[in-house]
Parts: C-alpha cells; sequence; structure tokens
C-alpha cells in the first residue's frame, strides 16, 4: 500500500519505478518535502520536521482517514533519521510474526542499527498484543510509528498510548488532491481525458483520499475515450455517480445548507429531495447523519427530546446495516426532524451560558454549596445552611445556587411548543415560589 503525495515536480532523486507497476508506486514521494497536504506536520515548524531536525525520533501514532500519507510518512522518516525500516500490517500479522520482528530488531540494534517499526492498522491488534510492544518501545528496541483510521484515545491501550506522541493527518483538500493529479499527468506524460467540471468532480469524489484518486485516475489513463468526459460521462464510465461539485466544492455545502434549512422550515417534502440530492451523488451517509445530528440539538432540541435519539438510532442502524439497507434509516430520521416541533432555544443557551462563563469564571460559587471534606472547609462555613430540596415541600428549596458577585441570569427560555410547553410551565412554577422565598 502507498499514500503517495507528491507535488508535481517528480523529485530527481525518486527511485526509478516499473513502468508497469501502479500509478500510486510510481508516484512514492523521496522525501518528506515531497509529501503534500500535510504540512503542519512535515514543515519546519511541525512536529515531524522538528524530529527530522534534531535528528531525534519519538515513538508515533499517526492518525488520520485514509489515503492521507501515513505509510509514507513512517518509511520516509526511517530514511530521514538513519533507522532500518520494518513493516506489518495488523491485519494480517500476528504474535509469531511479532516475535519474529522484535528478535530481529534486537539483533540489529546489539550490531548498532536502530530499527524504525511501522505497524499499519495497529488498532486492529487486541489489547494483549499491544502490551507486547511495551518492553521492546521502552529499551530503545524499536522506534514505533502505528497508523491508524481510528480515534486512539478507544483504540490504543493507556500504556502504549503514554509513550507515544499522537499526530493527527488531515484529509488531503482539493488542492492538494489537484497536485496529485497534476503529477500524475506528468508521469503519463499525457493530461486526464476530462473536462474541467469533471476533473473538479472527480477530486470532490475523492473526499480527502488520495489512494482512491489515484487508483480512479489510472482507471481513467488506462483507455482510450473519444473526447473528454464531461461529469456524467466521468460518472458512467467509472460506474460511480459523481457528484457535480466545482472545484472549491460549493455544491457540496449548498445542499448541507439547502437540507437544514428545509428542515428547519418543516418541510419534509424538500428535505427528502435535497437528502437523495446528497446521497445520490455519492455523500459520506455518515458526514449528512452528523449534520442530522446536529440540527436535533440545534433547531429542535427540547421541543422533542426523541429528536436526537432518533437520529443516533439512525447512525447505529446504518453502521448495522450498511448501503443500501440503511439510508432507509437516514431517511427516517430526517423525517422525523422534519415534521418535529422545533426549538433553538437549547442552541441560545448554550451560546449565553459559554459567555457568561468566559467573562465570570473566576467567581466561586456560594459556600451554601460547596463540598466540605476537611474540618477547615467546615469551619469556613462550605456547605452550611444547605437545604437539601428532597427534604422540602414540593421537592423544592427555593435557595439562591449564583455566586454572590453575579447577579443571577437567564440563559434558558423555553418556547411553548411541543415538549418545552411543559419544560417552561415547570420553570415559571419554579420561578414563583423563588420571589416567595425568605430573605436570606
Amino acid at each position: 500500500m502507498a499514500d503517495l503525495f507528491a507535488d508535481q515536480d517528480l523529485p530527481q532523486s525518486a527511485p526509478a519505478a516499473d513502468v508497469h507497476a501502479p500509478l500510486a508506486d510510481r508516484l512514492r514521494p523521496a522525501s518528506l518535502a515531497d509529501v503534500i497536504g500535510q504540512e503542519h506536520l512535515t514543515g519546519p515548524d511541525g512536529a515531524i520536521g522538528r524530529m527530522v531536525a534534531a535528528g531525534k525520533l519519538s515513538s508515533l501514532i499517526l492518525w488520520g482517514p485514509p489515503g492521507t500519507g501515513k505509510t509514507s510518512i513512517a518509511r520516509l522518516l526511517a530514511d530521514a533519521v538513519g533507522l532500518r525500516f520494518e513493516a506489518i500490517s495488523a491485519v494480517f500479522s500476528g504474535v509469531a510474526d511479532l516475535k519474529k520482528l522484535f528478535a530481529g530488531a534486537r539483533a540489529e540494534a546489539r550490531a548498532g542499527r536502530r530499527t524504525l517499526l511501522f505497524v499499519d492498522e495497529i488498532h486492529r491488534f487486541n489489547r494483549a498484543q499491544q502490551d507486547g510492544f511495551l518492553p521492546f518501545v521502552e529499551d530503545g528496541t524499536v522506534t514505533l510509528v502505528g497508523a491508524t483510521t481510528e480515534n486512539p484515545s478507544f483504540e490504543i491501550n493507556a500504556a502504549l498510548l503514554s509513550r507515544a506522541q499522537v499526530l493527527i493527518l488531515h484529509r488531503l483538500d482539493a488542492d492538494a488532491l489537484g497536485k496529485l493529479l497534476d503529477r500524475a499527468e506528468t508521469i503519463e506524460g499525457r493530461p486526464l481525458p476530462l473536462l474541467p467540471d469533471a476533473r473538479a468532480a472527480l477530486v470532490a469524489s475523492a473526499d480527502g483520499d488520495g489512494r482512491f484518486l489515484l487508483n480512479q485516475a489510472e482507471t481513467l489513463f488506462s483507455v482510450a475515450v473519444d473526447a473528454p468526459l464531461d461529469p456524467a460521462g466521468l460518472s458512467a464510465f467509472l460506474q460511480r455517480r459523481v457528484a457535480v461539485y466545482d472545484k472549491d466544492r460549493d455544491g457540496h455545502y449548498n445542499l448541507i445548507s439547502a437540507l437544514h434549512k428545509s428542515l428547519r422550515g418543516s418541510d419534509p417534502q424538500a428535505a427528502l429531495y435535497y437528502l437523495a440530492r446528497m446521497l445520490t451523488a455519492g455523500e459520506e451517509p455518515l458526514y449528512v447523519l452528523r449534520r442530522l445530528v446536529r440540527f436535533a440539538s440545534e433547531d429542535v432540541g427540547l421541543a422533542d427530546p426523541q429528536a436526537l435519539v432518533q437520529c443516533l438510532a439512525a447512525k447505529d442502524a446504518y453502521d448495522f446495516l450498511g448501503s443500501p439497507e440503511g439510508e432507509l434509516a437516514i431517511v427516517q430520521a430526517c423525517l422525523y426532524l422534519a415534521t418535529a416541533p422545533k426549538s433553538n432555544a437549547a442552541y441560545k443557551a448554550q451560546k449565553a451560558s459559554f459567555k457568561a462563563a468566559r467573562e465570570t469564571g473566576s467567581l466561586m460559587p456560594p459556600k451554601t454549596i460547596l463540598n466540605k471534606p476537611t474540618k477547615l472547609m467546615k469551619q469556613l462555613g462550605y456547605g452550611g445552611d444547605y437545604a437539601y430540596d428532597h427534604d422540602t415541600p414540593d421537592a423544592f428549596s427555593g435557595q439562591d445556587y449564583w455566586p454572590e458577585e453575579m447577579t443571577p441570569a437567564v440563559f434558558y427560555e423555553p418556547t411553548h411548543r411541543g415538549f418545552e410547553q411543559r419544560v417552561a410551565e415547570r420553570m415559571a412554577w419554579w420561578d414563583e415560589r423563588r420571589t416567595q422565598r425568605p430573605a436570606g
């Protein structure tokens, strides 16, 4: 596998590649400077750039989407700091393979040659296997560079994670993907048979995955076409619906905006239309689901608390069923949101409360509601005169919870739509009783 992203000009130091090798292999970068799209790491001020300049490499976890350069960066790091490069995949390797690698690395270390061990899909090793890396990382037998598309916080053992620096790789943007196509055309000695809007659509369809883009380009280079393809012709040729997005992906953002506003406007028919436009154009379903989950909190909120539950259930259903069966769950969530009562009260409350917290973040809560685990705290009045609400009439004491230096504020103002009508009634009942609270 190769994550191969370099500028249009081929590095003169790049090794000669078999003309029959896959396009990705022939575009392999020759140095870290040739890797594009990850300059925040490989540049002079980036974590990798600083390590290479110092000639000292720590163990790393490279976390990022597929096709963003994790394998290439690991291989080039070994070259840059003079380490042996060994690579394994957690998909195809087991305990016996690891033991053999560690034994070889230990023998090389005794001879003065240190090893960079690259582990692709490291999250696929189980906890016990990951623990097996620890002694060899700690004693310097190997410098570990793991690659993962999953959140290391959840997938990598805490002990191993504490011994490695996590570096986040970005999804390749349109400019980086465009440069990748430029370089492919340079090495092929001819342009892709695409009209400009079809080329932009091809870039957009890659969704930041350089490897996918190169595979698609290789398919296009492999056949002769009578005339450059437009977006519809490209879609038919690749047997894949390609979204007609321009270079800046305005179409992508226009459609998600249209979907969001149709939902907010309670128009289920228009919302379904824009949802269908996105999914049939090849948009990532999980991206659409993320936007629906956000909408459930931002525009429905407590007017219908089940809206968020419906969206998360749709995400689980899609994960379980996959495409195309799981897309019906997305449609159901979309319809639920469009037909639910609307409220942005929670959204407004978040903005207002966060603003107040930033402005008054050093104020102490009143002593009556502070914890009092020590004798000194009790002497200072912590927790004194606290009213336990469950012991009061109607389980409501009406006491003051605000810092003494701060006037009580109103952040959340429920609407009178849906479930929030009941919330508003309860809050009004409590507010009335607070005004009846005895002074002090």
